[in-house]
């Protein structure tokens, strides 16, 4: 991955993959883990599926302005490695379909505000778009992402247009971004979970996607600030809880895939990765009980109360 530094970037994300590891090896934590890298990455053909060939080719051959309107600047590495963040959310989503026993993480982000024709809020391509259709079109499944970035992820939406099969791989309503603020947020994901439930048992949901951005905490400079550490830690408790429920009532295991999604803290970036090993570890507690939640320590830019569980 590529070091911000080196970027100039305003965004963290091309290297958070590459922090989460190396702090999860700092905490020995990998060892929850079965790490597999074996994957190719993407082929140019791999993004038409939700994108201009006329963008894919002027993103990958460096030609301005379309190959930075993520926002981020380009470089050659920079781009090789979109081949991987991408293909990873697909394996990862495929592995879950097909060992459904087992959660699967992709440690990315950097994919739901891509648009067709180009990128868009540091987001280059829609691997959400690209995931879904290349598996709904491979084996006729269909899924759901829980978008709790900061920012309400229009990449599904302002794909399905251009995408024919984008409403059989992601049908409407299940991109779901909740709404409010701290307890108005909380019940409007556990509203999304109820109806979510009843698609799934009524089978027309084969697996969800679960990306709890960081940039939805109140501390973050670029998110919308919808919930405080206790809420937010919150939102993950509720999610693998029920995951577990529904595990029990459908009688066989949900696929279930962890994505990062967004978090901005330049003045402490290992803000943005505490949290994100907070999620991580409540799903490993509540569905797998191979270890106790992780307790995020904070650096409370605004002055808001340390979380204690």
């Amino acid at each position: 991955m590529i070091p911000k530094e080196l970027t100039g970037s305003y965004s963290w994300s091309p290297s958070k993959p590459k922090f989460l590891l190396n702090l999860l090896e700092d905490l020995d934590m990998l060892p929850l883990f079965d790490i597999d890298n074996s994957f190719d990455g993407f082929r140019d053909v791999d993004f038409y599926v939700a994108h201009t060939p006329e963008y894919v080719a002027a993103f990958f051959q460096g030609q301005q302005p379309l190959c930075e309107s993520n926002s981020i600047p380009w470089s050659r590495d920079f781009a090789e490695t979109l081949r991987y963040t991408n293909a990873s959310l697909y394996n990862a989503i495929k592995h879950s379909i097909e060992h459904p026993e087992q959660v699967s993480l992709s440690p990315t982000s950097g994919f739901h505000h891509a648009q067709p024709n180009c990128g868009m809020g540091f987001c280059t391509f829609s691997g959400q778009v690209i995931a879904s259709v290349k598996l709904f079109e491979e084996s006729g499944v269909r899924g759901a992402y829980l978008d709790l970035d900061g920012h309400f992820g229009n990449s599904i939406e302002d794909s399905r247009d251009y995408v024919p099969s984008l409403t059989g791989a992601i049908p409407y309503r299940m991109n779901i971004n909740p709404l409010g603020r701290n307890s108005r947020y909380l019940d409007s994901l556990t509203a999304s979970l109820a109806a979510l439930r009843e698609a799934i048992l009524d089978n027309d949901i084969d697996y969800v996607v679960w990306c709890h951005g960081a940039d939805s905490h109140s501390d973050d400079d670029l998110g919308g600030g919808q919930c405080d550490t206790t809420y937010w830690v919150e939102c993950s408790k509720v999610f693998f809880q029920w995951v577990k429920d529904l595990d029990a009532e459908r009688g066989k295991p949900l696929p279930v895939t962890l994505s990062l999604f967004g978090g901005y803290r330049p003045d402490h970036y290992r803000s943005v990765l505490e949290l994100h090993i907070a999620d991580i570890t409540q799903c490993t507690s509540v569905l797998l009980g191979t270890s106790d939640p992780h307790v995020p320590q904070l650096n409370n830019k605004w002055g808001y109360e340390a979380y204690t569980p």
